[in-house]
């Protein structure tokens, strides 16, 4: 992995752990948040890296933000949004498509056209919630089963000179989860649902962000993978 990889969201536990990982390899991670101390303190902690501080729902700064050759594109933002259906307003349905698909379509749309001139690849994240039924999930679970279409409408159109790639993650130990996470009896019970009975880590799956936006998943596109300890596909010996 060589030249510029944009990871937006990069400051949450995902986007990172990506940061770490891009920069290792020795391409220049692009760093995309809107919290401006947590995006100054990774920043330093990694040299050479570029910093921009944008609000991804903001279509025309996201655009300035992206500007310049790319090879790679993580897009890491995202919410966790749990209400009753009942209690589900319109306005959350249309603040969760707006973070987690919109978002996700407008930063491929405008960081496209660098990307295809080296060949670039385009990493976005949906979740476990978007194929597996879980209460209280209408929204972010509609949302991001959008970013699923969205990744192999993208995959298709914008083959072959670029390749996009969806991860669904289950629960994952990030500043975004604490809600959830934060009670080690809910952590727990949580954990006892997957398979390999445990949470997942951010950098589990930095780490096949890192490998779809590298050149060893070269005939890899318009792919959905779960890094979720089995639960969105196997069931326990119980049943």
């Amino acid at each position: 992995m060589q030249g510029r990889v944009a990871i937006l969201g990069a400051t949450g536990g995902i986007g990172s752990a990506l940061a770490r990982r891009v920069a290792a390899r020795g391409a220049t991670p692009v760093l995309l948040a809107r919290d401006a101390g947590r995006l100054a303190l990774l920043a330093a902690e990694l040299p050479g890296a570029e910093a921009r501080l944008v609000d991804v729902t903001d279509s025309a700064a996201l655009k300035a933000a992206l500007a310049g050759p790319l090879s790679g594109l993580a897009f890491c933002v995202g919410s966790i949004v749990l209400k009753p259906f009942a209690r589900t307003s319109e306005a959350d349905f249309l603040a969760a498509f707006r973070l987690n698909t919109l978002a996700a379509a407008m930063a491929v749309q405008a960081a496209a056209p660098e990307l295809a001139r080296g060949q670039g690849s385009v990493v976005l994240f949906s979740s476990v919630a978007a194929r597996a039924g879980f209460a209280m999930h209408a929204a972010i679970g509609a949302a991001k089963a959008a970013v699923e279409g969205l990744s192999v409408a993208l995959a298709a159109e914008l083959a072959p000179a670029v390749r996009v790639n969806c991860i669904a993650p289950s629960l994952t130990r990030t500043r975004i989860a604490e809600p959830l996470t934060k009670n080690a009896a809910m952590a727990e019970a949580i954990a006892k649902l997957h398979p390999i009975p445990r949470l997942g880590e951010a950098d589990e799956v930095a780490a096949l962000a890192e490998f779809l936006l590298g050149p060893d998943s070269g005939w890899i596109t318009g792919q959905v993978l779960a890094v979720d300890g089995g639960r969105s596909t196997l069931r326990g010996k119980g049943g």
